[in-house]
């Protein structure tokens, strides 16, 4: 009788453990940067080695941009989960503004591996073949609540999918991306719990009124 472990055990391990692996690999890269993080760390942090994590990913670069995967499909999955059946234009666009506030501010390793990806250039993500469409589904979905609301005559008919989603992203990645620089600044922490209810709603505010204008 072989000692060898079930088929299904051993996949389920594996799975278990890249994950781990991503876990840890997400916060160290997120923490130090693509430059700063080590390969070495991030097996000692979980319970594989650097040799078996080279043979999951295949390096460091393919580590990150696994992680990077992981993170903007993170994003993206909680976009097409957005349910805007029923809810008029405005409240359709709002809902979506709020609800990617609120992933943003909940998700900070992902807004600095945005910050620290940029500052590369976007040189990994341009890479991967897995993020070249991976802005579709939330402009599709923009598209359509735009299209709604010209139909009915309370956007403007100017609105452009791409620079709402802009928009709306801009406003979302700012509390995360300069909190310790805006509130060293202006002694105000953006990310202060007793004032997120108000930017939630500054948000949505912001742009429905932008669609609503000269509409």
């Amino acid at each position: 009788m072989s000692d060898q472990p079930p088929k299904n055990s051993r996949l389920r391990d594996a799975v278990r453990t890249q994950a781990e692996i991503l876990d840890v690999a997400t916060r160290e890269f997120a923490e130090r940067g693509y430059a700063g993080a080590r390969v070495d760390e991030i097996a000692a942090l979980t319970r594989t080695t650097k040799r078996m994590i080279y043979y999951y990913f295949g390096g460091k670069e393919q580590l990150y941009i696994k992680v990077l995967e992981r993170a903007y499909t993170g994003i993206r999955e909680a976009e097409q989960a957005v349910d805007v059946t029923g809810l008029d234009p405005a409240e359709a666009i709002r809902h979506l503004a709020e609800l990617t506030f609120d992933h943003h501010t909940e998700h900070a390793d992902f807004i600095r591996l945005v910050s620290i990806e940029n500052i590369h250039r976007a040189e990994h993500l341009a890479k991967s073949e897995t993020l070249a469409k991976a802005g579709t589904p939330v402009i599709d979905l923009i598209s359509g609540i735009l299209a709604r609301g010209r139909e009915q005559g309370v956007f403007r008919g100017d609105a452009d999918a791409v620079d709402i989603h802009m928009m709306i992203s801009s406003f979302a990645v700012f509390p995360v991306a300069n909190q310790h620089t805006f509130g060293t600044l202006f002694g105000r922490d953006p990310l202060d719990p007793g004032r997120r209810a108000h930017y939630r709603r500054m948000v949505g505010d912001m742009v429905v009124a932008y669609l609503r204008a000269g509409s």
